[in-house]
Formats: C-alpha cells, structure tokens, sequence
C-alpha cells in the first residue's frame, strides 16, 4: 500500500505554511467553510497528479503576494520512503523526488489518488475533454504503459495538424502513425470503460440506479479500431484540410456517462450526479487494488453534504480498510464519531492542528 506519511503545504490559497503527519488508515479534516480543508485534499493532488483537481489557473493557487506554492509528501510503501514535491509558479512547474529535479514521466505513477469533490462535477455536466480526462487519468493510474501511448498519440496529433496545416507532403505517414496509435488508445480506453462499467455495476448505487460508461465509438479489437479510423480519415480529409486540424480520433471521441441508461449531463440531479462520482470514485479504487494489488489515496472532500452520517461513515469505513482516506467535514460531531477509525484533524485560517480528544 501506497500511503502520504507526511505533508508539508506552503503558499497554496490561503496555506501560508502547514506540516502535518497522517495515518495509513482514515484521516478528517473538519473545520469551517473557507478554513483550507479542500486545500490540504488539492495539495495531495498535486504531489500525486502535478496539476489541481480545482482548476487549470496555477495562478489562481498561489497564495496572493506568494512568488509560488510547494506541495511536498513522504509517500511510504511498504517499508520504503520517497519525498514527492511539486513547485509551481506562473509558467513553470518542477518535479522533485528525493530532492532531485526530475521530468513529468519520470515522476508520475509514484503516488496514485482517486477524488472525489463536487469541483469534479464538471466530469458529468462539462465537456467530453472533462470525460475522456477522467478515464485517461484512471486508466493510466491503473497502467503506466497507458500514459505512455497516450503521451505518444498526443505527439503525433500535434504532427499531423501541422502536416494538415500547412499541407506537407509527409501528412500520409503521419495518417499511418496517427491510426496506429490511435487504434490502441481506443482499445484500451474500451477496455477501461468496460471494467469501470463492471465494477458500477455491484459498487455504491443508492436507490439501486443503474451506471454505466461506455466509450464511442467503442473498439471492440485494436484491428477493427484501426480500420474504422483509418476510414474517418478518408471521409473527413476535406474537411480537415481546410480546418487545418484533424477532426477525428480519440482526441474527439465520446465517453457516455449514463444513468438508469440516460445521460448524465442531461438528466442527473444534483444528487444523482454526486452519488455518480462517488460511484466512479470507489470504482477506480476498486478497479486499481485488483489490478495492480496496491491502494490509490482516496480524496473525499465534503462527503456528508449528500449523504446521511450512516451511510458516509459506512463508506469512510470500508474506504479506510483499504488503504489511506483523507474526508472533509464541516461538522464536528461527525468529525468525532470517525476518531475510532483514524485521527481527526481541525483547520482553521489555513492552520492544521490534530484535535485533541472530545
């Protein structure tokens, strides 16, 4: 199991500074609206992901007056220790492991978190960029391979639009690389769809609704992706010839979030929506500790404003069993009726304390 052992935060929001030390099994953070609670679940993120589950505005992160932010962990496992750290500033962003200064890929995959945050809603109710992101970020917690083809095919989309816009002559062997790839990153995103789909299928499902993910066009062979991409290509190179942008592939594809088989975005209320991420949430934990055997940290911010104090402590139960759970709450009864389960944590101002027994 994979665990964040220490977490220091300096200068992200209103977090001048925080260190704290946490337990492998449930970790509560209560406190007021607006204290920095939500920060601390964004901090781990960023150790994790290099990038916020909140927004794409790295500015928007750094403390106002503050030139950047750190966000640094100890993520143990097993018996082994390394320090994460993540450093931003507008325009750049550094990797740092056991203090060494290292590229993206050689740092990602070292720390893997599942979230759950209605930040996140824009999942069910924004693009389908937001959709395919989701199942990307999953899929390539689950196997690392999977971040590498996807970081191939993006490379080679970029190629190809530039082949398209200034129509070189080379655009045929970039059409061979992009469907190639793109063919794979097809099936495998099927492929992830598919086993998500399962794992809703007999996880959390209040009221007994149905949920389903499904990717489209779906691949059902690597070869058949192939020759169905290699087609859209035929027919739309006109189109993008004058688009100067390639209007086809897994970059565009869709990703259906359904519910009692309609679509989410159309239909689901505020709470069936939330009830959906936290179902996606579990299910990629589930999904990630029988694949690869080891836990993601799981990020649940704010999980008893949907759900009633039995079922959410259910949950942060059953959620703690399997590896390392940081839970938000403004409520501080609730707070306390978790002590048995882990530590219970107070933020206020940006300050973290433990909080001393009831």
């Amino acid at each position: 199991m994979v665990w964040v052992e220490r977490l220091r935060v300096r200068d992200l929001r209103n977090i001048r500074e925080a260190s704290l030390e946490l337990g492998p099994g449930l970790n509560v953070f209560v406190g007021r609206n607006g204290q920095g609670k939500t920060s601390l679940l964004e901090a781990v993120g960023l150790v994790a992901r290099g990038r916020s589950f909140r927004t794409e505005d790295t500015a928007s992160m750094i403390r106002r007056g503050a030139p950047s932010l750190l966000a640094a962990a100890a993520a143990a496992q097993d018996e082994r220790e390394a320090a994460l750290e993540v450093e931003l500033e507008p325009g750049r962003r550094a990797f740092r492991v056991n203090g060494r200064e290292v590229r993206p890929g050689e740092y990602h995959g070292r720390l893997d978190v599942v979230v759950y945050s209605s930040e996140r809603l824009r999942v069910v109710y924004g693009s389908m960029r937001e959709r395919r992101q989701f199942l990307d970020r999953q899929a390539g917690g689950m196997w690392p391979s999977y971040r590498a083809e996807l970081r191939q095919f993006e490379r080679v989309l970029q190629q190809r639009n530039a082949a398209l816009q200034t129509r070189a002559r080379d655009l045929e062997a970039w059409n061979e690389r992009f469907v190639a790839l793109g063919a794979r990153l097809r099936k495998r995103r099927t492929e992830y769809a598919e086993r998500l789909s399962a794992t809703l299928a007999v996880g959390f499902r209040p009221a007994q609704e149905r949920y389903t993910v499904a990717l489209e066009p779906a691949a059902p062979s690597e070869a058949q992706a192939a020759q169905a991409l290699g087609e859209e290509l035929r027919q739309l190179l006109p189109r993008e010839r004058a688009a100067g942008r390639s209007l086809a592939g897994p970059h565009r594809d869709r990703v259906a979030l359904l519910i009692d088989g309609q679509d989410a975005g159309e239909c689901a209320s505020s709470g069936q929506a939330r009830s959906l991420l936290l179902a996606l949430a579990l299910a990629s934990l589930a999904l990630l500790r029988e694949e690869t055997g080891r836990a993601a940290v799981a990020l649940l911010d704010d999980l008893d404003s949907e759900l009633d104090e039995e079922r959410a402590g259910a949950l942060c139960a059953e959620v703690a069993r399997r590896g390392q759970a940081w839970v938000t709450t403004a409520h501080t009864g609730w707070a306390e009726s978790l002590r048995p389960l882990g530590r219970v944590y107070e933020v206020a101002g940006g300050a973290v304390r433990c909080a001393p027994n009831a």
